[in-house]
C-alpha cells in the first residue's frame, strides 16, 4: 500500500522540510507547529522526525533532554525535562504520548505535600527518565519520572510506566510486563 500525500499536504511537508533545514539542521523533519520552551536544554536529535503540535518543556539552563539518532515522535508528543530525560536511538513514539521527569509535589518519603495545598503551589520534584534504543511506545502512553525502559521494549497503547522495565520486554497497563523476547526461539513469549 502506497502512502500518497494530497497536493496541499505535499506543500506543507516541503515547507516544514525547508524550515527544518534552516532552523534545526541535524533533524530529518520537524512538522509545524512545534513548541519548545528552554531550547538550550535540548541535545542530540540527529535524524529526528516530529509530528505536528509536539511540545517540549525544558529547563533552559542546562542540557536536560537528549534524543538519540533517527527517532520519530508522533503528533502531540509532550516531553517535560527539568532534570534528565534520555531517549535512545531508533525510538518510535506514537501520537499523544507524555514523557516526564517532573512531578508537582512530593508524595513519598519525608515532607510529603498535603492535598489541601493547590497543585501549582507544590514544589516541582525532578528525577530522571530513560528510554533505551529501539523502543516502540504506543498511542497515549505516559512515561513518568523514575521510568527506565530497556532496549527493544514495546510499551502498549494507553500504558503508564514509572519503574524499570527490563530490555526486551512488552509492557501494558500500569507497569505490567506481559511478554519477553526469547533469543532461542526468536519469539515474544508470555510470562
Amino acid at each position: 500500500m502506497k502512502n500518497q500525500y494530497s497536493a496541499s499536504e505535499f506543500v506543507k511537508m516541503a515547507y516544514a522540510f525547508l524550515l527544518t533545514k534552516l532552523t534545526f539542521r541535524q533533524a530529518r523533519l520537524i512538522r509545524r507547529p512545534i513548541y519548545i520552551r528552554g531550547g538550550a536544554s535540548l541535545s542530540g536529535c540527529r535524524g529526528l522526525t516530529t509530528g505536528r503540535f509536539c511540545r517540549f518543556d525544558l529547563l533552559g539552563s542546562k542540557k536536560t533532554l537528549f534524543i538519540g539518532t533517527d527517532c520519530q515522535l508522533g503528533d502531540m508528543t509532550h516531553i517535560v525535562a527539568y532534570n534528565s530525560v534520555k531517549i535512545g536511538s531508533n525510538v518510535l513514539i506514537a501520537s499523544k504520548c507524555f514523557i516526564s521527569d517532573t512531578n508537582h509535589g512530593q508524595y513519598f518519603g519525608r515532607n510529603q505535600d498535603a492535598p489541601s495545598v493547590p497543585p501549582n503551589s507544590r514544589g516541582l520534584q525532578s528525577g530522571s527518565t530513560v528510554i533505551g534504543n529501539n523502543v516502540w511506545i504506543g498511542e497515549n502512553a505516559v512515561i513518568l519520572s523514575g521510568a527506565r525502559i530497556g532496549d527493544g521494549c514495546i510499551v502498549g497503547a494507553n500504558s503508564v510506566v514509572s519503574k524499570e522495565i527490563p530490555a526486551g520486554s512488552m509492557v501494558v497497563g500500569c507497569n505490567t510486563i506481559v511478554k519477553e523476547w526469547d533469543d532461542g526461539s526468536k519469539k515474544w513469549v508470555h510470562i
